[in-house]
């Protein structure tokens, strides 16, 4: 998936990936689309979770062999 910006929260614990999510969406323009890398197995949760709560797009989530990517689209 073609991303405008990458987050590495790689070897963060759950919420500090979360967190940063909202931290870097906040400097991004709205439509733009984030990718978050995190091996956190709570990740798989959260993000989804937090999208639906914050009104921003869940794209989903890749499996990679050690870690996940996660696809954030930043609500308008």
């Amino acid at each position: 998936m073609k991303a405008d910006n990458t987050l590495d929260a790689l070897g963060l614990l759950c919420p500090v990936p979360i967190i940063k999510t909202k931290i870097k969406l906040a400097e991004m323009a709205g439509g733009q689309v984030l990718e978050v890398l995190a091996d956190d197995e709570g990740f798989l949760i959260d993000l989804p979770a937090w999208c639906k709560k914050t009104g921003n797009e869940f794209l989903g989530i890749e499996k990679e062999v050690d870690f996940f990517k996660g696809y954030v689209r930043r609500a308008r």
